[in-house]
C-alpha cells in the first residue's frame, strides 16, 4: 500500500513538472490565465508555487508585471523566490519605477531594492532629476537604498557566481553619478549626493574638486553628509581621509567636527593602538576636536581600546594643550583601565603644578598599570619629596609598579656604590647602601663577587658592605667561608658581619671564632654571640 502511494505521488510530481514546462514554454495567452488561477485560487501550496515560478520563467512579460502589481500583497517567501530570479524582472522593473501610479512605482523601487537591481540606477537618477516626477522622492530614496546595498555587497567576501562583479557595477554607477552631482546646482537633491558618497573613492576627481572649492554648488551638501551621515559607506569615505597625506582641509575639519558615538567608535578603532604616520600628520592639522571639548563623557561608554585610542587622537592632534590636558585629567579619573594607562602615558607630556598633581592623585589609582606610568615621570618632574615616594613604592605588592620606582632610581645600583663606596662617610654608607639594596637586584650577586675576590683588600670590603646594606643573611654562607679565612682581619671582619645572622650555622662559626689563634677575632665573635643573645 506504502509503495503503491509513493509511486502515484511520484507520477503526479512528474505530470506537474511536465504541465509547468509546458505553461512555461508555450506562447499561447491562455497559459498566462491558467497561471494566475493556480497562483490565486490553488488550494495546494506546492501548485502556487510552481505557478509562481513558472510566470517568472516565461519569456513574457507579463507574469513580471503581474507580480509587481501584485508586490505589496506577496508572502515574504514569495518574494525570496522572485529574488532568486532577478533577471526575469528587469524589464518590468524599468516601467515600474517610471510609472507615475504611487502603488506600482512604489512596488517597482521595492522589488528593485530587494533584489539589488542595480542597474536601475541610471534610471532612477534620471527620474529623480526630473522636477515634473511627482514621485520624486520615491526614486530618490530608493537611490540610496540601492547605492546602500551595493555597498554591503563590496564590503563582503567575493561571492557572486550568479551575478556581475560589484566592482565592474560600481564603476558604472559611480560615473553616473558623478554627472549628476555635477548638475547640482539645477536639480538640489542631496540624495543624489549621498548616493554618490557611499560608493565613491577618495580619489576620484569630481570628489577631490568640489572639496578644495568651497564656491562648488556641491561643496555643502558633501560637507554636510560627510559631516553627518551614519550610513557606512559615508562613514568608510569619510575616515578614509585620515590615511590620505593631502586630504583637502575640508575633509580634515569633518573628522574634527564630529562627535557621534558610531564615527567615534570607527575612528577609535581605526587609529589603534597608535595613529598611523599619515593620520598624524592629519591629527596635527586639527587645531580643535569637538567631543573633546564639549563632551568627553561620549568615550565613558566606549571600550578600553576606543578610550586608548581616543587619547592617542587627543595627544597627536594640534589642539590647544590646555583642552587636551583637561581630557587627560577626565579619562585618569572616569575612564575605564586601558584609558586611564593610556593618560597616565600621555600626562608625560604635560608639566606645570597641576599636572604635577595629577601624577601625585594618580599613584593611587586601582591600577598597577597607572601607578607605574606615572611614578616613572616623578624624577624628571621635580615633585617635592619624589624620591621619598619612590622609596615607598620600592615596597609597593605590585611588580610593575617596583619595577617603574627602579627605573627611576636606577642611578642607584651595586656598581656605582661599590665604586664610590670607599669614599663615603660611614652614615651615608648605610643610608645609600639600603637604598642600593633595594633598587638593584644584582647587588647580591655583585657582592659575592667581592667576598669571594683573591684581594685581601676587596673581600674586607665586601664584608663591610654587607653590614651596610643589611645583607649579611643573603650572603651568610660566603661570611661563614670566611671565618676560616687566611688573614685574621677578615676573620674578624667576617665575624662582626654575622651579628645579624640567627642561624645555627652562623653561631657554630662564631663559637669556633671564640677559639681563634687571633685576639682580635676572637673579641668579635664574642661581641657578635652576645648581640645575638640579646635578639
Amino acid at each position: 500500500m506504502t509503495a503503491a502511494c509513493a509511486l502515484r505521488n511520484r507520477n503526479v510530481n512528474d505530470g506537474l513538472t511536465t504541465t509547468w514546462e509546458v505553461l512555461r514554454k508555450t506562447k499561447n495567452d491562455v497559459a498566462f490565465e491558467i497561471l494566475i488561477r493556480a497562483l490565486d485560487e490553488s488550494p495546494r501550496p506546492e501548485i502556487r508555487e510552481g505557478a509562481l515560478r513558472t510566470l517568472l520563467n516565461r519569456r513574457s512579460v507579463a507574469g513580471p508585471k503581474t507580480l509587481l502589481a501584485r508586490w505589496h500583497e506577496l508572502s515574504d517567501e514569495w518574494k525570496e523566490i522572485v529574488a532568486e530570479n532577478p533577471g526575469r524582472m528587469s524589464a518590468a522593473l524599468r516601467d515600474a519605477v517610471l510609472d507615475t501610479d504611487h502603488q506600482t512605482c512604489a512596488n517597482g523601487c521595492d522589488t528593485a531594492v530587494r533584489i539589488c537591481e542595480y542597474d536601475l540606477i541610471p534610471t532612477l537618477i534620471n527620474a529623480a532629476e526630473d522636477d515634473a516626477n511627482p514621485l520624486r522622492d520615491l526614486s530618490l530614496q530608493t537611490l540610496v537604498d540601492l547605492s546602500e546595498r551595493l555597498y554591503e555587497e563590496l564590503s563582503q567576501p567575493r561571492d557572486y557566481p550568479q551575478r556581475r562583479d560589484p566592482r565592474l557595477m560600481r564603476a558604472q554607477i559611480v560615473s553616473s553619478l558623478e554627472k549628476s552631482v555635477k548638475r547640482y546646482g539645477n536639480h538640489k537633491c542631496v540624495e543624489i549626493i549621498q548616493a554618490f558618497l557611499q560608493l565613491v573613492g577618495r580619489d576620484n576627481a569630481t570628489l577631490k574638486k568640489i572639496l578644495k572649492d568651497p564656491h562648488e554648488p556641491s561643496f555643502i551638501p558633501i560637507i554636510n553628509a560627510l559631516a553627518q551621515s551614519t550610513r557606512k559607506g559615508i562613514m568608510r569615505l569619510a575616515l578614509s581621509y585620515l590615511d590620505d597625506p593631502h586630504a583637502p582641509s575640508s575633509a580634515v575639519s569633518v573628522l574634527s567636527r564630529r562627535k557621534d558615538p558610531a564615527f567615534l567608535t570607527y575612528i577609535f578603532k581605526k587609529n589603534g593602538f597608535e595613529p598611523s604616520a599619515a593620520a598624524k600628520i592629519n591629527l596635527r592639522r586639527m587645531d580643535s576636536i569637538d567631543w573633546v571639548g564639549k563632551d568627553p563623557a561620549l568615550v565613558n561608554d566606549m571600550d578600553d581600546a576606543c578610550q586608548h585610542a581616543a587619547v592617542q587622537m587627543v595627544v597627536a592632534s594640534g589642539m590647544n594643550r590646555l583642552e587636551a590636558f583637561e581630557f587627560i585629567r577626565y579619562l585618569l579619573k572616569s575612564g575605564k583601565p586601558a584609558g586611564r594607562r593610556a593618560a597616565a602615558t600621555a600626562l608625560s607630556e604635560f608639566n606645570g603644578a597641576e599636572a604635577n598633581e595629577l601624577a601625585v592623585i594618580s599613584l593611587n589609582d586601582d591600577d598597577a598599570g597607572v601607578q607605574a606610568k606615572v611614578a616613572a615621570q616623578l624624577r624628571r618632574r621635580s615633585i617635592p619629596g619624589a624620591l621619598g615616594i619612590l622609596i615607598g613604592l620600592l615596597e609597593n605588592s605590585h611588580e610593575v609598579v617596583r619595577n617603574a620606582a627602579r627605573l627611576s632610581l636606577s642611578e642607584f645600583t651595586s656598581k656605582k656604590f661599590l665604586a664610590f663606596f670607599d669614599m663615603l662617610d660611614e652614615d651615608v654608607r648605610f643610608s645609600t647602601g639600603s637604598l642600593v639594596r633595594k633598587v638593584d637586584r644584582n647587588v647580591v650577586s655583585e657582592l659575592i663577587v667581592e667576598l669571594e675576590a683573591p684581594a685581601r683588600t676587596r673581600r674586607l670590603r665586601g664584608l663591610e658592605i654587607a653590614r651596610c646594606i643589611g645583607a649579611a643573611q643573603a650572603v651568610e654562607d660566603q661570611i661563614v667561608t670566611l671565618m676560616d679565612d687566611g688573614d685574621h682581619m677578615v676573620r674578624a671582619a667576617a665575624a662582626r658581619a654575622l651579628d645579624t645572622c640567627p642561624t645555627d650555622s652562623a653561631r657554630t662559626a662564631l663559637h669556633n671564632g671564640l677559639m681563634d689563634s687571633s685576639v682580635a677575632v676572637q673579641q668579635a665573635a664574642g661581641q657578635s654571640l652576645q648581640l645575638l643573645s640579646v635578639d
